[in-house]
């Protein structure tokens, strides 16, 4: 679905559905978010459900009319989901023939074979940010795993000189680059270009990524120094497989789609005219939509009959890689029904009026509510959801790259200090045998690392463009 037609769907819910002052809206604000917070850590609700509840709370507290709070929600899920829902779909279907192809693998063991001694930690950055393109987070993490523990176990390394540096490659392509979720969420909502985002974030990735992964690697295994942990590593897709995919195939179906978005960039930006043939053109085959669609079908090929799949193989492949993702796009659309609450109460205008005032960058405030927000609910995305939505109305007034960076910055605040109600914590300490407090030492802080050195890269670029 495209932008207008995403925009026509909210159309009826531009005047603000509640007379609230300042005061009642931030209270309303502040109690919605704390609603939330308090199903999702303290009842153990599903997100989905929290979300649904806290924007009728927001509502309430705001002192809008029910009926009208339900429509803001449900218009706000409907447009989420139409401009993200397909993406999503599309990006776990090309995840999950990566991984049953044994595609991922064939990357993983060319570049374990053409590494080794220091380069390794670089060679587990490269590996998990390949690999973190298409993937999700968690997904990106039970992939690896296998992959940390055998070269963990074989080149007998720290398990953080190892763990971390391809932590942080899944981590900062989960929170900065799309197709992922969150950013896409964003750039919906702030209204940035996708490609000069695609670009931009690609440009704040690579430094991050370096600091936060192999640099701060060295220092988490002097903090916390354990050795792989004695258990069952899981079996590998491709072990299972006569033959899979080449590694110059898998690679270029991966970054088909990243091609394709930048290539879109640069026309914009070379051509500059909405009439010129070319940038027609690349306006269709680098929109993400055509970008995914054409890098699953590639993929159908390249990976899938590759690895000597029938074509019910590739259907059941399909089919099973959709039913994962169905929480994660009730929580998605979820988080896009709260945003379109918190724009109809008024609370962005009012963010608008209140900083005005103030001496603070937009940037610096987009990433501060995404890091109260990601330290209040644990999710990333939740975060950069509901920042997006709060922050929206800055970007009215920001050039094109500006709200580019908008974007990074709210998914730079997302991804700050993750803890005890992330399910991310849980499923790295889990993983790598780790205590709660050695978790906290090793992943807390390399996602905090990310997070301000990401934040402050944006601030920087700020300057410059």
């Amino acid at each position: 679905m495209t932008r207008l037609s995403v925009e026509m769907l909210a159309a009826d819910t531009v005047e603000p559905i509640t007379s609230a002052g300042h005061a009642q809206l931030g209270i309303a604000v502040l109690a919605g978010i704390a609603v939330i917070v308090l199903l999702i850590t303290q009842f153990k609700l599903h997100a989905f459900l929290a979300l649904t509840i806290g924007s009728l709370a927001l509502g309430a507290f705001a002192g809008a009319p029910l009926d009208k709070t339900i429509v803001s929600f449900t218009t706000g899920l409907g447009a989420t989901v139409a401009g993200v829902g397909v993406l999503i779909a599309l990006g776990a279907i090309l995840g999950k023939l990566l991984a049953d192809s044994g595609g991922a693998d064939q990357i993983v063991d060319t570049i374990l074979a053409k590494a080794g001694g220091r380069a390794m930690p670089w060679a587990m950055v490269l590996i998990a940010s390949v690999i973190g393109l298409p993937l999700f987070f968690e997904v990106g993490i039970v992939l690896l795993i296998p992959v940390v523990l055998m070269v963990a176990k074989r080149g007998n390394y720290s398990l953080m000189r190892i763990g971390i540096p391809a932590l942080a490659g899944l981590s900062v392509m989960h929170g900065l680059i799309p197709p992922h979720p969150g950013p896409l969420v964003a750039i919906d909502a702030v209204k940035a270009n996708l490609g000069i985002t695609l670009a931009l974030g690609v440009l704040v990735a690579i430094p991050t990524v370096i600091i936060a992964g192999p640099l701060f690697s060295k220092v988490a295994a002097r903090w916390v120094d354990v050795p792989a942990p004695d258990r069952m590593i899981p079996t590998r897709a491709s072990e299972e497989l006569d033959k899979r995919p080449g590694f110059g195939a898998t690679l270029a179906t991966m970054l088909l789609p990243v091609v394709l978005m930048l290539s879109k960039a640069l026309v914009d930006i070379i051509v500059d005219d909405p009439t010129h043939m070319v940038q027609r053109v690349f306006d269709v085959v680098g929109s993400p939509l055509i970008a995914l669609l054409a890098a699953v079908i590639v993929g159908m090929f390249t990976l899938g009959r590759a690895a000597g799949f029938t074509k019910d193989r590739i259907s059941t492949t399909v089919e099973k890689s959709l039913a994962p993702i169905a929480g994660i796009l009730l929580i998605v659309g979820a988080g896009g029904g709260f945003k379109q609450t918190l724009i109809d109460s008024g609370v962005g205008q009012m963010i608008l009026d209140i900083s005005k005032d103030w001496s603070i960058p937009a940037l610096l405030l987009a990433w501060l509510i995404a890091v109260a927000i990601r330290l209040a609910t644990g999710s990333a995305t939740v975060a950069t959801i509901s920042a997006a939505g709060l922050v929206a109305p800055l970007a009215a007034d920001m050039s094109t790259a500006h709200t580019s960076l908008l974007v990074l910055a709210i998914g730079a605040g997302s991804l700050f200090f993750s803890h005890v109600n992330d399910a991310g914590f849980w499923l790295v300490k889990e993983y790598f045998g780790l205590s709660v407090g050695q978790t906290v030492k090793t992943w807390s802080v390399m996602e905090t690392i990310i997070s301000v050195v990401a934040g402050g890269l944006v601030l920087l670029l700020s300057l410059v463009i």
